[in-house]
């Protein structure tokens, strides 16, 4: 929840944050990290199509995850 002056407001998170862990065997600390390397290497690839998207590097980032295109490797380590 977000709290703003008193009031709470609920933030939704597509794709939801369970189900995005899941793809990274329930590992959240993983799942931040295969999302915070993917975003750096959308930024440094796509930089011209950022600057026209509705969406930051991050949350295509995480949609490739959830969407299987991005499969975090080595996940038991």
């Amino acid at each position: 929840m977000l709290c703003i002056k008193g009031e709470f407001k609920v933030m939704m998170i597509e794709p939801p944050i369970d189900q995005l862990a899941a793809k990274a065997g329930g590992n959240k600390y993983v799942l931040s990290i295969v999302a915070a390397k993917r975003a750096k290497e959308i930024e440094t690839t796509r930089r011209a199509e950022l600057a026209t998207a509705d969406k930051k590097s991050i949350s295509i980032a995480l949609d490739e995850i959830y969407e299987g295109k991005i499969v975090p490797s080595d996940i038991d380590d």
